[in-house]
């Protein structure tokens, strides 16, 4: 038996034990790993350094504080998410228990990504333990520090059973693929998307793919390019632009792509300095395959800004391109680094139509003051998310739901979301051993006026917390028994 299938067989066994079911088991899992991440600091922020040269304030910044939100919202709100919620009733299902009771789905597997290598793959984990299950985590092979620090160190704090961590490269995860799981929880890139996938159909198993795309930021001539520009640089040049909702490329009119650069060109200065390779705050890509892949996408276009790279170090500057045509190679497919290109449109007519000739993207970007410009691009394209005047912000807010469209991923997360994404949501119906009367307009022989009454008593819904109406409809009700059983025999 592999590592891998050992992993999964201990893990169902866990489950099936029942330990991950109980609220307060839930709690306490989750309670651990908030310890984990604060106790463990030192070693997160240093395994995310020596893969991909972020800061100390960096990973606190965008990874860590997204996880101690995360996981103090699932304990906060553990037992409400986890009720039954009740649902609408009909006349005839007034005297009834109806409700929606969220169970769990069993074992999930988390294939975590590398360019934040804690945050993507402990949020979805977050989500699994609230909602009862199992979980094996496997870590991305490419962020290798930081998969060594979880295999190491998650289990000190956590049930080793229930929530393995396995860790190697294509073979383990091919390996793991092979398995039967529960659920699928994937971020990565689409072509890895489709391996998964198929994986998955071979159990009928649902997945959740948090995957990629060019978002587009389009820029109205008519609002504030300072600011936009600024709040672009820095969606863009966070991570060294190995961020999968970071804005891809620029659509703006010709008659300000000249302050536009000029704005990036500014506000990368004021972010990085004169030289960003010298900037703790500016890090590093992550191995020498991307890095060459990215420095092959800049012949897209004109350096306009940066265009400097070391292959030593893996570094290449915060780089802006203009003269950039929609069928260039940097156009062609994901940048997923520190290339920015500005690509010139008419109007919004033309960036509409750019967008929507493209595969759906994670995340649409427009900076207007105009709120009809906005509207409109919200209603004439297709996105996984749209933001308005920022960027990246609406990953930090887990009311929001966070997934993609189409080629940019299937199914969402963050709060409630992961706990219902990562549940089966099952609706139940308890009824009384009474009120045969009534019940006996569903029984042949089926009549006109039986068809009649039946419809009369569905379309009548009784909203929770209607008392008044409700006490009416009992009355009511007790009067169709009436009439059923004294009339409808009848036909």
């Amino acid at each position: 038996m592999s590592r891998e299938e050992h992993a999964v067989r201990r893990a169902r066994s866990g489950f099936r034990s029942g330990r991950s079911r109980p609220l307060e088991h839930r709690r306490q899992q989750l309670e651990a790993l908030l310890r984990f991440i604060s106790e463990r600091r030192s070693d997160i922020a240093d395994s995310a350094r020596r893969d991909l040269g972020k800061s100390q304030n960096g990973v606190e910044l965008f990874e860590v504080v997204v996880l101690e939100v995360e996981i103090k919202l699932a304990v906060e709100k553990l037992a409400e998410w986890a009720a039954p919620r009740p649902v609408e009733k009909t006349l005839l299902t007034l005297s009834d228990e109806i409700y929606v009771q969220p169970e769990p789905l069993g074992v999930v597997l988390i294939i975590g990504a590398w360019n934040y290598p804690w945050a993507v793959t402990l949020l979805p984990l977050v989500g699994a333990i609230a909602a009862g299950n199992a979980a094996v985590v496997k870590p991305s092979e490419v962020s290798c520090h930081s998969a060594r620090v979880m295999e190491e160190l998650l289990p000190l704090y956590l049930d080793q059973d229930l929530y393995p961590v396995v860790t190697g490269g294509m073979s383990e995860t091919q390996e793991l693929l092979k398995q039967r799981f529960d659920h699928i929880f994937f971020t990565g890139g689409s072509a890895v998307g489709r391996v998964v996938m198929e994986a998955a159909a071979r159990h009928l198993t649902p997945v959740t793919l948090e995957l990629g795309g060019k978002s587009p930021a389009y820029i109205d001539k008519n609002c504030n390019v300072a600011v936009a520009c600024r709040r672009i640089a820095w969606g863009k040049f966070v991570n060294c632009g190995q961020t999968c909702i970071a804005p891809d490329y620029i659509l703006c009119e010709a008659s300000i792509q000249d302050r536009v650069l000029e704005e990036l060109r500014r506000s990368i200065k004021d972010f990085y300095t004169d030289d960003p390779k010298t900037c703790e705050d500016y890090g590093r890509i992550i191995n020498r395959r991307h890095f060459n892949r990215i420095l092959a996408l800049m012949g897209g276009g004109t350096v306009a800004v940066g265009g400097e790279a070391d292959e030593s170090q893996c570094y290449i500057a915060p780089t802006v391109l203009k003269d950039v045509s929609g069928d260039s190679d940097v156009m062609k497919e994901e940048i997923f680094g520190p290339l920015l290109p500005v690509v010139s449109v008419a109007g919004v007519d033309e960036a509409i139509r750019f967008v929507n000739e493209r595969e759906k993207p994670l995340v649409i970007y427009v900076f207007s003051n105009d709120g009809k410009l906005i509207r409109r691009v919200k209603a004439e394209t297709s996105s996984g998310s749209l933001l308005a005047n920022d960027c990246l912000i609406h990953f930090s807010i887990p009311a929001l739901p966070f997934g993609g469209v189409g080629n940019s991923g299937m199914g969402c997360y963050r709060g409630r979301h992961t706990f219902d994404r990562l549940s089966h949501l099952r609706g139940c119906l308890i009824r009384r051993l009474q009120m045969e009367a009534v019940n006996s307009l569903r029984y042949p022989p089926h009549t006109t006026g039986k068809v009649s009454w039946t419809r009369r008593f569905l379309l009548l819904q009784v909203k929770q917390g209607g008392l008044r109406r409700a006490a009416l409809l009992v009355a009511m009700l007790s009067l169709a028994a009436f009439v059923t059983q004294r009339f409808l025999r009848r036909g």
